[in-house]
């Protein structure tokens, strides 16, 4: 991991720190932009042709049926399904906090306005699967979507070697009271679901991470489609804000936990001395070798850095700057700096609360905005599977008090006929 010194650091070059993820060539836009195209033409065909392509696999069918994931599912013990369980009570329960009802208000006397929910009817949820295989997401997206009332929930996630799913996204679906999950990854999958194809429904929006090839195939079918999406989510990324109260230990097991999404991930450590920032590197150094991903975490921490301020303050404007999808305050004063906190997805508060927890069974929400764009998206709720229509009641005291205005204002604005659709209630 490269070290810098925050007070070295100049506006641009902390601009070019923080830039992630970019495509200066748009060599991946080309590709997605090809494999869209070859969906939207050729529709299952293509999917088929793009399994044999990227996933190795010979698929004889797009889909499992609910057949298929109970037999799969019977090989996930009782322990597993224990943890599995903990998390889908975790998750419902902080989840079905965010549905209340909204008040009515009444701007004035006789005018009465309102919101009230509705569910996104059709919504598509993808669960990645490449080099780590990830059921906490199907909790993820499956529950707020259950929790909000969505009519049909489309599921895509890439087939393993042997053409079928993990036994743990299989156990997950029948949790959710999901019968059917296509056997579709990569951009194609999303292709897929924001077009529509002979056996795949189209969908009204789009959820889920995946790697940058999914994150470009969102951002394109958000400005060329009808379908919507959750957020821009590529490879992932933790910040670590640490001082002299951490704990070098967890600070490495936090910024490898990380590492080892994949290789484009990023994990970067922002503390107030240089001897945490050798202390942590140790740590690191000592964790890295014993890791079953050992190889990806290590391509990712070379792709990572240090970065070293005098105090909390100057760590927590690079964090604002940096807008990560995970942050991590590694310090016992985190109460003294939470309200300084502006762009960040998910925090993760004191040495005790590991990125780890949010990620499979505290409660909130593992989908979330990457590569800055925590600076104006939110991490995925309920409110990202519904739609908060307005309503308005006027009564005949209502029309009477609230009409010379707008007559006033269409008037100015030389609109006649908005101005004669009150005149013409109040002079009856």
């Amino acid at each position: 991991m490269k070290l810098f010194n925050y007070s070295d650091l100049s506006t641009a070059d902390i601009q070019k720190l923080v830039q992630r993820n970019v495509d200066p060539a748009n060599e991946i836009r080309t590709i997605v932009d090809e494999v869209i195209a070859n969906v939207q033409q050729h529709g299952d065909k293509a999917l088929y042709d793009y399994a044999r392509k990227f996933d190795k696999v010979d698929l004889s069918n797009l889909y499992l049926d609910k057949t298929d994931l109970e037999e799969l599912a019977e090989s996930v013990s009782a322990e597993q399904k224990a943890a599995l369980q903990t998390a889908y009570n975790n998750i419902h329960k902080f989840h079905k906090s965010q549905v209340k009802a909204e008040d009515k208000v009444e701007t004035m006397p006789g005018v009465t306005c309102w919101r009230e929910l509705r569910p996104i009817e059709k919504v598509g949820l993808y669960i990645p699967g490449g080099t780590a295989v990830l059921p906490s997401t199907f909790l993820m997206l499956g529950i707020p979507a259950r929790i909000a009332g969505c009519s049909e929930i489309v599921v895509c996630s890439p087939p393993q070697k042997n053409g079928k799913v993990n036994a743990f996204i299989a156990y997950v679906a029948l949790l959710l009271g999901i019968e059917k999950i296509y056997l579709i990854g990569g951009s194609q999958a999303i292709a897929a679901m924001a077009y529509g194809t002979e056996s795949v429904t189209k969908v009204d929006k789009i959820f889920g991470p995946g790697n940058q090839f999914v994150t470009k195939a969102k951002t394109i079918i958000q400005s060329t489609t009808t379908t919507a999406i959750d957020m821009p989510a590529g490879p992932s990324e933790v910040l670590v804000i640490a001082d002299e109260s951490a704990n070098p230990t967890y600070i490495a097991a936090d910024l490898l936990a990380q590492a080892e999404h994949g290789i484009d991930s990023q994990s970067v450590l922002v503390c107030t001395s240089a001897q945490i920032a050798q202390q942590a590197l140790a740590e690191v150094e000592k964790q890295l070798p014993v890791l079953p991903r050992a190889e990806i975490a290590k391509l990712a921490i070379d792709n990572s850095y240090i970065v070293v301020t005098s105090n909390l303050d100057d760590a927590m404007d690079f964090s604002n700057q940096y807008a990560p999808e995970h942050l991590i305050l590694a310090t016992e004063r985190w109460k003294e700096i939470t309200g300084f906190i502006i762009n960040a997805g998910s925090v993760f508060l004191g040495n005790l609360t590991p990125e780890s927890a949010g990620d499979y069974a505290s409660g909130t929400n593992h989908t979330l905005p990457t590569s800055s764009y925590a600076r104006a998206y939110s991490g995925v709720s309920v409110d990202s599977f519904v739609k908060k229509i307005t309503f308005q009641h006027i009564t005949r005291e209502g029309i009477q008090n609230i009409g010379p205005s707008v007559e006033i204002l269409a008037e100015l604005e030389g609109l006649h006929a908005h101005r004669n659709a009150v005149s013409i209630r109040n002079s009856n």
